[in-house]
């Protein structure tokens, strides 16, 4: 799944069609917070793999949609987003999303909640899984032209 951050309205929707909360609240916090990648005074970097961009959550034109979003968020001065595409052997695979905010603070997504580590080793460990997923990513130019390309295949 694609993180609030980069998810259009539809997404998000879709992605809390099984949830009890008020999800028209719960959208409209996440598309406000989206303000946040905006701030040239911040820094983000989202890795993404393949099957999380691909993930058909919403029908093939809100797909095309979603990708071609993600595409444009590329363009943002504060943002690099990079996706690891499926190609060849993959030693490593993250079993979790999470988040590392700085060297103080990582969040760890579950099915039911979110984990803070604020330890020194799970910081250093999350930093290193990020650094090898890392060298795994499509950036710039070449993750637009594959996006691109998904987008594509998704309204044909």
């Amino acid at each position: 799944m694609i993180t609030g951050l980069l998810s259009t309205p539809e997404y998000i929707r879709a992605s809390l069609a099984h949830s009890i909360v008020d999800t028209r609240k719960v959208i409209t916090k996440k598309l406000e917070r989206q303000e946040v990648l905006h701030d040239t005074t911040k820094r983000f970097t989202f890795i993404l793999t393949e099957q999380a961009v691909r993930w058909p959550l919403v029908p093939p034109a809100a797909m095309a949609i979603q990708i071609g979003h993600l595409v444009s968020i590329t363009y943002l001065s504060s943002v690099r987003l990079g996706v690891i595409p499926v190609r060849g052997h993959m030693p490593i695979a993250p079993m979790e999303t999470f988040t590392i905010y700085d060297d103080v603070l990582t969040t760890v997504e579950t099915t039911t909640g979110v984990v803070i580590l604020r330890g020194p080793r799970d910081i250093a460990e999350h930093l290193d899984l990020f650094s090898a997923l890392e060298g795994y990513a499509l950036f710039g130019e070449q993750v637009r032209e594959q996006m691109s390309a998904w987008s594509s295949a998704c309204r044909s």
